[in-house]
């Protein structure tokens, strides 16, 4: 059986091989070779996992609000923004935890919340019978 030794980055920045048993070994710096642009751009495009979005391929996602990150900027709970936004809670924590993603029209309710919250809690607002 094989002990396993992982490499961790100390808080004063040393990276360090660090033993089954505790112990640290202080790994050498290895300073990066320079390189240039036509390097840099080869070695990005060698990666399979960070390939640049073509106009094709970014034609083909779906573009949907970060409901969380609305959520999110506007300082407010799950359970705060659904009250606000008339959202069902269930609804949102599906959205936020991507069991589901909103249809077009919640899409675009999303999309007007996050431009312009204070307008569409103003609307929402009750108004008095009178």
């Amino acid at each position: 059986m094989t002990d396993i030794v992982a490499r961790a980055r100390r808080s004063d920045g040393q990276v360090v091989r660090v033993h089954p048993d505790g112990r640290e070994e202080i790994l050498p710096k290895h300073p990066m070779r320079p390189m240039t642009d036509e390097e840099v751009h080869a070695a990005a495009l060698s990666d399979p996992d960070a390939q640049p979005l073509t106009p094709e391929r970014l034609a083909h996602m779906k573009r949907v609000p970060q409901v969380r990150t609305i959520r999110r900027v506007l300082g407010l709970s799950q359970e705060e923004f659904a009250a606000r936004f008339h959202i069902p809670l269930g609804t949102l924590r599906d959205w936020e935890q991507g069991r589901k993603e909103p249809d077009a029209a919640a899409r675009a309710y999303l999309r007007v919340i996050g431009r312009n919250p204070t307008a569409v809690a103003e609307a929402l607002r009750a108004v008095p019978p009178g």
